[in-house]
């Protein structure tokens, strides 16, 4: 163990660099979150290189691409950052004096009525821990699990999951139709033939077809033999519901997101002959004992089936 100290090729600080680079896929920004100008994160990674013998990063003018050494390193530096960041979480929870903290980053595609069914539960029973929340996109929720950047999870996930990741809660969103009232008087609503007719020459605001929802929605839409070209898309049901109420086009919501929608009467719901469903599932690390505060969070979570 001594002869590999001396000679190891890297430490917990380089892999910790590296790790940074691949998450933002650029050296100027994983420089500024380390605190370094990108000169000296460049000859960090070229002295990893070096020491290890492979090329881990190309690197344009443009773009940073990570080689299939760097991905093999990258996947085992998140868990070992994770591990290290997990113990030294766990040590602070058990024996130091601040408050416990639950970090949880929740997908942009939930809307504002999916929060109270995460947090209102462990509010009122453990009012002592502080949650830190943050939307992010999905793919960046999976990189900051395996480094023990978040706790928890929540988000529509992808097939398959990462075997990093597990499903602890999991519940059905089902998607309604949507139309300004004004406009959802003229929806021929008694021809079916007439009625995706007329679906057609609306014009659509769309959840943004990049993420997992809207992908699913739209590979959904196209069974039901409705293709439209969005006149907005958006990352936010909230906003699209806004927009539907002050008369810019019809869109597909979640059900729950309409609850909180206080203008009511501004929109009209138009009945569909199937409907449209997505899964929103709440995830931890494997393999990790999870801090107290962590465990009764997940466990206080109101929404689904537990799994």
């Amino acid at each position: 163990m001594q002869e590999y100290i001396a000679t190891k090729p890297f430490d917990l600080h380089a892999l910790h660099l590296f790790h940074l680079v691949v998450k933002h896929r650029s050296f100027t920004r994983a420089a500024r979150e380390a605190g370094l100008s990108p000169s000296a994160l460049t000859r960090q990674m070229q002295t990893l290189e070096h020491r290890l013998g492979l090329n881990l990063i190309n690197r344009t003018t443009r773009s940073v691409e990570v080689t299939e050494a760097g991905k093999y390193l990258a996947a085992e530096a998140a868990r070992l950052i994770g591990g290290v960041a997990a113990t030294l979480d766990g040590l602070h929870a058990a024996f130091g004096a601040a408050k416990p903290v639950v970090r949880v980053s929740v997908s942009r595609t939930l809307a504002m009525a999916h929060m109270p069914g995460l947090f209102h539960a462990n509010h009122q029973r453990h009012p002592e821990v502080v949650c830190r929340v943050s939307y992010n996109p999905s793919s960046s929720i999976f990189t900051a699990l395996e480094a023990n950047e978040i706790d928890v999870g929540v988000l529509c996930p992808p097939t398959p999951l990462p075997d990093s990741v597990k499903i602890t809660h999991r519940f059905k969103d089902r998607f309604e139709l949507i139309a300004p009232a004004a406009l959802a008087t003229k929806a021929p609503m008694k021809s079916a033939v007439r009625l995706i007719t007329w679906l057609h020459n609306q014009p659509w605001l769309m959840i943004n077809a990049e993420t997992e929802t809207g992908k699913s929605l739209r590979h959904w839409m196209k069974r039901q033999q409705l293709v439209v070209q969005p006149a907005m898309e958006l990352d936010s049901f909230d906003l699209i519901i806004n927009l539907v109420a002050s008369g810019f086009g019809l869109a597909f919501v979640p059900r729950r997101a309409l609850a909180l929608y206080r203008r009511k009467e501004s929109i009209v719901t138009l009945p569909m002959s199937d409907s449209f469903e997505r899964e929103i599932v709440a995830l931890t690390r494997k393999h990790r004992k999870l801090p107290a505060h962590v465990a009764n969070f997940v466990e206080n979570i109101l929404f689904g089936e537990t799994k």
